[in-house]
């Protein structure tokens, strides 16, 4: 014990040069990992035209990346147990950011491939981060989490509001709305390769920090199922919203240009509950009072959205992003405050990821399928509401005190 408590104390977040790189260097590459995704939506009807696509393609413009997370993250941990953990994630932007160009030159095969090499990239980052906080700062991870979470929704935020203008006031159209977020993946590049030269932490370092316990066969857990199906059921109404919210909004009589910053609202309005839940949640035994909060969020959202109050979209934005950013925070945290050691972390980070993204790849391309065949959003308005009661199940299961 008085071993643990002192390796604890030497993994304390102490201010000097080194932990203000790191700090930096996560909130860069947390602004790699959505933007790619997020500014999809607002354009997605440019780039249909312009390729002349239907809606069910277009929707897989947001599930190819999901599907690459569901087929790449149970291998993640297995790389960065050979490469190291800084250098699999530095690769990992590189990859990223030959996506981005790929994607970006106007042609339906290369959109499709970029889209691909985009969420192999990003699976990396979701799966490791978590599990490199519990290994890197143990005592510390509600605050880095917070860091990382409002860094991904603030940068998401930015991308959902400029690329509808970007696509259609310049000469660039939706393929330099599209290309932007490379700008952020060059500059963590810059940022990351002091890393690269440091101490390096990777995942047999935390298989070694558990030599005494037995390894979890994550799959045979019924908790770790619950925490992959809330994981699953809270990126769907993420990446649903993302992507069909402005041409909902639109539908509803808005702009396209409106539409775009309406859901970027949403996207801002994620940034509080993504800060202060993980902390939080840390110091609670349960976060089932979270998961009560973010439920009723959604359900006043999506149900305000249903009924197509427009006067007071704003507020439905606004309850649909806090119910957004409370689920994720809640859900991020399960990854560590359900395991005892980094190397479990990372065990349940990959499993949930991969199930949990293989359930959310269907959400987008069902909802543009539900809409091509009713000719108008009512049926995927309601299922918004739907999978928020269902995750309100799985997220109260995998909320109580315990451990895998």
């Amino acid at each position: 014990m008085t071993t643990t408590n002192a390796a604890q104390k030497s993994k304390r977040l102490h201010i000097t040069s080194s932990t203000l790189l790191f700090v930096v260097a996560i909130i860069f590459l947390a602004s790699t990992l959505r933007t790619p995704l997020t500014g999809v939506g607002p354009v997605i009807s440019f780039i249909r035209d312009g390729l002349g696509i239907s809606n069910v393609l277009a929707g897989f413009l947001t599930t190819i990346p999901l599907l690459a997370f569901a087929v790449v993250s149970p291998f993640a941990p297995r790389i960065s147990s050979r490469l190291g953990i800084e250098k699999t994630l530095f690769y990992s932007i590189i990859l990223l950011t030959i996506g981005i160009v790929l994607r970006s030159l106007g042609t339906t095969s290369l959109l499709i491939f970029g889209t691909v090499l985009i969420g192999i990239a990003i699976s990396f980052g979701n799966v490791l981060v978590p599990s490199f906080f519990k290994l890197k700062y143990p005592l510390h991870i509600g605050l880095l989490t917070g860091i990382y979470t409002v860094s991904m929704n603030i940068s998401a935020a930015v991308a959902v509001g400029i690329s509808n203008p970007i696509a259609q006031n310049t000469s660039w159209g939706w393929q330099g709305a599209l290309c932007v977020s490379v700008i952020l993946t060059l500059l963590t590049l810059i940022i990351w390769f002091p890393l690269l030269r440091g101490k390096k932490v990777n995942l047999n370092m935390m298989a070694a920090s558990s030599v005494n316990t037995p390894e979890i066969k994550i799959w045979k857990k019924p908790l770790a199922w619950a925490i992959a199906i809330s994981m699953g059921l809270q990126s769907l109404l993420f990446y649903c919203s993302t992507a069909w919210l402005p041409e909902i909004l639109v539908a509803q009589g808005y702009s396209a240009d409106k539409a775009g910053w309406l859901t970027s609202v949403m996207q801002m309005s994620q940034i509080p509950m993504t800060f202060l839940i993980p902390i939080m949640a840390e110091k609670l035994r349960s976060q089932r009072s979270f998961v009560y909060i973010f439920t009723l969020l959604y359900i006043i959202g999506f149900v305000g959205l249903f009924l197509e109050l427009t006067d007071f979209t704003v507020l439905w934005m606004i309850c649909i992003g806090l119910a957004g950013g409370a689920s994720f925070g809640v859900i991020m945290m399960l990854f560590t405050l359900r395991t005892q050691t980094a190397y479990e972390a990372a065990q349940i980070s990959g499993f949930a990821q991969s199930i949990g993204y293989l359930l959310a790849a269907a959400g987008p391309v069902l909802f543009g399928f539900l809409h091509d065949v009713t000719g108008n959003w009512n049926v995927p308005n309601i299922l918004f509401s739907v999978v928020a009661l269902i995750l309100f199940f799985t997220a109260f299961i995998s909320a109580k005190d315990r451990y895998l």
